[in-house]
């Protein structure tokens, strides 16, 4: 149960809240979705190409292809590959791949580039959490929820 409600749950929201179509700066990254996954946006210096790889991505994920949502975030990071949200949303994509390490380090990445920005590091520092739960670091998950909770804090 409690798998639905951290992971199915906010998904279906997510899809119904398509339904009502914003402009893509105004939504998150679908896979691997958390609490902060409306909130986490493109900057608002992101270029157009980019703002349309991510919808496409998007749109991919929304529709349970990960695989064709990787290749558009791969060719969004070749673009803007300094930009931290797209390694955020690699992160998560890669996080509901069951790619535990590499979602780590690719949040790892996102948090490296962007030291401003205190709800993407907590998600990143969220999505290190979750990786290191689910790889049975227990304490290393929990040191990770305490370092997200401090920025949001």
């Amino acid at each position: 149960m409690k798998v639905f409600f951290r992971i199915f749950l906010p998904l279906i929201l997510l899809l119904l809240n398509a339904c009502s179509f914003t402009p893509v700066r105004e939504e998150g990254f679908p896979a691997g979705a958390s609490e902060d996954n409306s909130r986490i946006r493109p900057e608002a210096n992101t270029s157009k190409t980019v703002l349309s790889l991510i919808k496409q991505a998007r749109e991919a994920a929304l529709k349970g292809d990960l695989a064709r949502s990787e290749v558009q975030l791969e060719r969004a990071l070749r673009i803007e590959p300094r930009n931290a949200v797209l390694w955020h949303y690699m992160a998560k994509l890669r996080l509901n791949q069951g790619n535990l390490t590499e979602a780590a380090g690719l949040a790892a990445k996102s948090n490296s580039l962007e030291h401003n920005d205190r709800l993407l590091q907590s998600a990143n520092w969220r999505i290190i959490a979750h990786a290191r739960n689910r790889t049975g670091d227990l304490q290393g998950a929990q040191q990770a929820q305490d370092r997200a909770n401090e920025l949001t804090d």
